[in-house]
This record gives C-alpha cells, sequence and structure tokens, in this order.
C-alpha cells in the first residue's frame, strides 16, 4: 500500500480522530510490545501491520487505546469481535457533532450526558471511547452474558472507567429497548452496531472475502470477521431486520431519548430504513456519512421530539452543564 494512498484513507476520518495521521509504530511498539511479532514490510517496503491476521488486528487496537487514549487494560476472550478503533472513534465524534447541531454549535459533555450502547460485546469499545473523549455516561446492554462479564473486567481494571458505565443483560434477544429503558431513564443518544449478516454461512463467506483482499497468500478457512460471536455477527433477517426491529421499538420509548441512531452498512437498506422511519412518524431523521479506508457506510439517527420538548430537554440537561 503506498504512502500516498494510506494519507488519502486517513483523511476520511473525523478532524477530530485521533488516528488521522499515520500510525505511530514505535509508540505502538512500547505500549504493546507483542504487536512486534505480526509487523512486517508491505509492498512498499514500509513496516505495516499484518491487518489479515486476527491477533495482530488485536494488538494494533490495544496498543492504540493504549498509546493514544490512556487505556492501559483492554481484554477479552478471543472468539469475541475485535473493533477497528478509528472507525468506531468516528461513530461517538458524529454523536457528539450531532448533539452539538441540536444545541448551538456547543457539543455538550460531561456526567449529565448519558448513552445507551445497544450490543456493547466484550470489548466495550464505545462506551470507552465516549467516555475519554467526552466524559459522557453510557449504558450498555447485550444478550450475551460473558460478554457483559468482560465487558466489566475492562470497566474494573480502568479507574477512570469505573463508575461511568452501567451494564446490562437483554433478556429477550428479539427486543432492543424494551427491558432496558425504564420509564424515567432519559438517554442524550443510542447507538448501535447491529448484527450484519443473516446467518453464519453468509457470515463466513463475506469474512472469506475480506481476508483474501488483506493477505498475501489464500487462506480457506479464516477467522470468522477477526472474531465475533454468532450474536455480535447474526441474526435473523440481518441487519434489515434488526434495524427496522429497533425503529419500530423506538417509538414506544420516544420521550426516553433525543437522538435515536445506528450504523448501516448496507445502503441496498436504506429505503426500507426511511419507509420505516415514516410510519413511526419520526419526526426528524439524519444521515451522516462516515468511511474509513475502502469502507463507507452511514449513521442513521432519527428523533421523535417535537421543537418545545427539544427546547426543554436542552434547558434541563445540557444548559446546566454548560453552566458548570
Amino acid at each position: 500500500m503506498s504512502t500516498e494512498k494510506n494519507i488519502q484513507e486517513k483523511v476520511r476520518l473525523h478532524p477530530r480522530n485521533k488516528n488521522r495521521d499515520r500510525y505511530d509504530l514505535e509508540a505502538l511498539l512500547i505500549a504493546v510490545p507483542e504487536l512486534g511479532e505480526y509487523i512486517a514490510p508491505s509492498k512498499s517496503g514500509e513496516d505495516s501491520v499484518d491487518f489479515a491476521n486476527p491477533l495482530a488486528v488485536k494488538f494494533l487496537n490495544k496498543a492504540l487505546l493504549s498509546h493514544y487514549y490512556g487505556i492501559k487494560n483492554w481484554d477479552f476472550p478471543e472468539d469475541n469481535l475485535v473493533p477497528p478503533i478509528p472507525g468506531r472513534a468516528d461513530y461517538l465524534h458524529y454523536i457528539a457533532d450531532l448533539l452539538s447541531q441540536s444545541n448551538f454549535g456547543t457539543v455538550p459533555t460531561g456526567n449529565k450526558i448519558t448513552g445507551l450502547d445497544i450490543g456493547v460485546g466484550a470489548n466495550c469499545i464505545y462506551p470507552i471511547l465516549g467516555i475519554v473523549e467526552y466524559d459522557w455516561n453510557f449504558v450498555g446492554s447485550d444478550i450475551n452474558s460473558e460478554s457483559l462479564e468482560a465487558a466489566q473486567k475492562i470497566v474494573s481494571s480502568n479507574p477512570e472507567l469505573e463508575n461511568k458505565i452501567n451494564l446490562k443483560i437483554q433478556e429477550d434477544s428479539k427486543s432492543v429497548f424494551e427491558g432496558i429503558i425504564n420509564s424515567d431513564d432519559q438517554f442524550d443518544f443510542t447507538m448501535c452496531n447491529p448484527p450484519f449478516h443473516s446467518s453464519t454461512e453468509e457470515a463466513k463467506k463475506g469474512t472469506h472475502r475480506k481476508v483474501q483482499s488483506l493477505s498475501k497468500k489464500k487462506i480457506k478457512t479464516p477467522e470468522l470477521n477477526f472474531g465475533g460471536i454468532s450474536s455480535e455477527l447474526v441474526c435473523e433477517g440481518g441487519e434489515h431486520t434488526f434495524i427496522h426491529n429497533m425503529i419500530e421499538e423506538s417509538r414506544m420509548f420516544s420521550k426516553n431519548c433525543y437522538w435515536f441512531s445506528t450504523m448501516v452498512s448496507k445502503k441496498s437498506n436504506l429505503k426500507g430504513i426511511y419507509k420505516s422511519l415514516s410510519m413511526m412518524e419520526a419526526i426528524q431523521v439524519k444521515t451522516i456519512p462516515i468511511g474509513t479506508g475502502n469502507k463507507s457506510s452511514r449513521i442513521i439517527a432519527w428523533s421523535f421530539l417535537t421543537k418545545e420538548e427539544q427546547k426543554l430537554w436542552r434547558e434541563n440537561r445540557w444548559k446546566a452543564e454548560l453552566e458548570d
């Protein structure tokens, strides 16, 4: 990969993303020495990480969190999903921009701001990044108790995360918000990186294509999406059905949240998503392009609050924080 192309890819990241510049490999190796086993010259002759190897990706992301974000203890079972830190950080930054657009250009920060991460996973990455960058509080939900146990170990191992993240089990695998949002809860935003595939076989095929494009040699049976248990990658009906159910259920909690949001990987799902949002009578809908490397995606955000309700929300929650 040429240096020029690498720089072009980085420019696609959000202006506040800590990884817009090329990785400082020397600093990353100091943070996580094990990463050194997975660095080799690329086609251009420059040192590069073996992105086709799931362990290499995990060590890279551990190093990124340690060096750029100050999170020194981040570990979870190897069969869980390894998230790309720069892309996950971008989602948080665009959510911050969304809040600022509703707050006269100022990003509301601090303890009074609470986000809900649907499918927090063992890696707990969205709450971690949101706390480091904006000092927000989080609730993280998941249908897998073992994933929550792993996430809790991360929280307990990093003092800056304690008392900032509340992890909750979703007892009903077919529900999204019900059983997680209480009647008196108020969330400034929700976020979600929904299961992408409708079957394990579809997930394996997608992983095979991805790994072959990254690897210099043929790999017959690549590890599933750089880790990832079935609930992280697969659900009945895939991304389309999951998001449709999320939108339908969000209507029930329309006054408990300012902005609902989700990642949408498949462009072909957008038409149906907009139709669902119209049917649920969402008052505001925003589409936010997001892209890292060769991958382009988007965030869909929606709100049911009227202008008067938005005004009261800002005055009761955000303005008080600004005055502090």
